[in-house]
């Protein structure tokens, strides 16, 4: 019975272990495959930034074209409107704000009082200094009497020896005749000859004497005008200074800035206000330390409605990246001008000409226009190039070298782009 099973069982054995074919794989399924692998590794290509390269969305890149077209060399500025003259007014001499006369914003003229200080230890000593000087002026008027007296005398005694000079001469004349007649002896006619010739000496002492003190008279009284003529100068000063507590005008125009108040108290030389030439203004206005060597005197400008200007001063001085300038008008200001309003100007630098040139923006602020990213022919990818630049006005850029007409840039600031190539998705 067993002898009958097991070939049976081989006999079954042998029909369970069959082979079994596996399917083949179609041909097309293999390229579909290697396909994608590709095209996951192109993908992948570009979605891995290069190393070097930076991405940035096609969103956030601003690009431009550089061409060859005219290019006009001129500086736009916000120019403030400014009198071509101010004046200050100060205080000459301390003291209390008293009474205001004017009010600020007002047309004055020259000299005019706009204010009045009150000082009273100034007028106390004013007074003792007027009393001073008034004593001494006393004093060489008196010097000057005496010497007009000491002349007056000295004349008198020169006349009065005159007079007894001829007198003598005369007196001896009639007794000379009466001596030749044999009336009057020898010794009778001495005394005479005697007095005719002392009188005359007489006279001529005091006439030299008189000449010496006439010029030492006439020295005397030119040192007497000189003191004089100071200690009234002296005196006006003194009352001069009373004077100076009147705050005046220096020249006519509009008060500005006088914001002095009733019982304020005042130094010497404080500020109390301006004048401002009215009628008479000019334009004043920063501008970035790029054009500090190319803004000259004498350059021609304009401003909002035609008007015409010239640049008129150049303050070189560079505060926060910025210089000033002022630009005076030609011919007659327009109508309607006030201080502190502002206008649109444009300053020539020189002619329009033809350049190679590109559009402004942030690229120049982060390269400094010395180096830009320029676009692959794809579009795709910008590589960094150094260039050189030129002139800039507020649309153009002049492009001296490292750039070629038709090519395209990276108009954007890139300042943070570390790298050299741009990846744009």
């Amino acid at each position: 019975m067993d002898s009958q099973a097991l070939p049976t069982a081989a006999s079954n054995g042998a029909a369970m272990d069959r082979r079994i074919e596996r399917p083949r794989t179609p041909k097309w399924h293999r390229f579909t495959i290697a396909a994608a692998i590709v095209a996951l590794a192109v993908l992948a290509w570009r979605l891995i930034p290069s190393t070097g390269s930076t991405d940035i969305a096609a969103a956030d890149a601003e690009t431009g074209a550089v061409t060859r077209a005219p290019f006009a060399d001129y500086l736009p500025v916000r120019a403030t409107v400014a009198p071509a003259v101010t004046n200050f007014v100060g205080a000459l001499s301390g003291g209390q704000v008293e009474t205001l006369l004017v009010q600020d914003g007002a047309m004055v003229a020259a000299g005019q009082p706009l204010a009045t200080l009150a000082n009273p230890t100034l007028k106390l000593d004013v007074l003792t200094r007027e009393a001073t000087i008034a004593s001494q002026l006393g004093t060489v008027s008196g010097d000057d009497l005496q010497l007009e007296r000491s002349r007056l005398d000295r004349a008198t005694q020169t006349a009065s020896a005159g007079y007894d000079s001829i007198k003598a001469r005369r007196d001896l004349s009639v007794q000379q005749q009466l001596h030749d007649q044999g009336f009057v002896s020898d010794a009778g006619i001495a005394s005479y000859a005697e007095q005719a010739a002392y009188q005359q000496k007489r006279l001529a002492q005091l006439q030299s004497g008189e000449a010496s003190e006439s010029r030492i008279a006439r020295t005397q009284a030119q040192r007497l005008a000189d003191t004089r003529a100071r200690l009234s100068g002296n005196l006006a000063a003194v009352r001069a200074s009373l004077d100076a507590l009147i705050i005046r005008a220096p020249v006519g125009g509009r008060l500005t800035n006088f914001t002095i108040q009733r019982g304020q108290t005042l130094k010497a030389g404080d500020p109390a206000g301006q004048i401002d030439s009215e009628g008479s203004w000019k334009l004043v206005a920063d501008v970035d330390e790029y054009y500090l060597g190319r803004v000259r005197i004498g350059q021609q400008a304009s401003a909002d409605g035609g008007a015409s200007l010239v640049v008129s001063k150049v303050l070189p001085a560079v505060a926060d990246g910025r210089f000033r300038i002022e630009l005076g008008f030609r011919g007659h200001a327009p109508a309607g001008l006030s201080r502190g309003q502002t206008m649109d100007a444009r300053v020539t630098l020189g002619a329009t000409q033809k350049a190679l040139v590109a559009p402004v923006g942030g690229w120049l602020d982060s390269g400094g226009g010395t180096s830009v990213f320029v676009l692959d022919a794809d579009g795709r990818h910008a590589r960094r190039r150094a260039i050189t630049t030129g002139r800039r006005n507020p649309q153009q850029a002049e492009i001296l070298s490292g750039l070629a007409a038709d090519e395209r840039i990276v108009t954007t600031n890139t300042a943070s782009i570390k790298g050299d190539i741009l990846n744009i998705r």
